[in-house]
């Protein structure tokens, strides 16, 4: 059963994080309604992927996180380190998550890969590109109504990110997802976020991108010398992440 179009998929409240002296995380609160698009951003160090691992509750924290009864959860890394002479194939890595080949071979479709000889690849033998395909098609084994991203795009070239975005994107379009993902970069908020976690081990903003985000908050997050570049819409080849 689907959670309500109108219902929190997921609610924090509080939700604090210590490695042991070091408080990782301070009290954020926030919540995320079925359908949207969050984007969380913050400078390294500011505790996105700790936030990522406590809501999956991989780590000990305090506070309250509360998911809507019966969600599915599926979780994309931000990349897969695999030695090259590993002998695990594509398949038989989705073959760990699930046995179906129906299923797996559609997903692979929803992903965009038609060739079914990737399947017979080894894992370390595929482009930063096939291998987000690939570990998205993972995610969505199970048909989760949720979809967790850290940094989808990182060891991705320019074209190839556009590509994975507009993969989610279609992705929530077709089969109904919530998805919550990590950036580093403003451009993408704006394009592809209906709301935004700006986050410095605290909650610096929450909201609408072209409301919450602006030059106190940048300043708040990244401190008052950093420069924001944008990718530049002339030239795709040229990528720029905040300084």
């Amino acid at each position: 059963m689907r959670p309500n179009i109108d219902e929190d998929v997921l609610k924090l409240s509080d939700l604090s994080v210590r490695f042991g002296n070091q408080k990782v995380l301070d009290n954020v609160s926030f919540s995320v309604k079925r359908d949207d698009t969050l984007a969380i951003i913050g400078p390294n160090g500011a505790g996105k992927s700790v936030l990522f691992r406590a809501i999956l509750n991989l780590i000990p924290y305090t506070g309250e996180v509360r998911w809507a009864d019966n969600v599915k959860i599926g979780y994309v890394p931000q990349r897969l380190s695999v030695q090259k002479d590993l002998p695990l194939t594509v398949l038989e890595f989705l073959k760990l998550k699930e046995n179906n080949f129906l299923k797996i071979e559609k997903v692979l479709k929803s992903v965009g890969v038609s060739n079914e000889n990737i399947l017979k690849n080894r894992l370390g033998d595929l482009s930063g590109g096939e291998t987000q395909r690939i570990l998205i098609a993972n995610a969505l084994l199970g048909s989760p109504q949720v979809l967790l991203f850290d940094e989808p795009t990182s060891g991705v070239d320019i074209v190839g990110e556009e590509t994975i975005y507009g993969l989610i994107e279609r992705l929530k379009k077709e089969v109904d997802l919530t998805i919550i993902f990590i950036s580093h970069e403003l451009d993408i908020v704006y394009k592809h976020a209906t709301n935004v976690l700006c986050l410095n081990k605290e909650k610096i903003c929450y909201g609408v991108p072209h409301e919450v985000i602006d030059k106190v908050t940048l300043d708040k997050m990244y401190g008052e010398d950093v420069k924001i570049y944008k990718h530049s819409d002339h030239n795709k080849h040229n990528r720029h992440h905040e300084c």
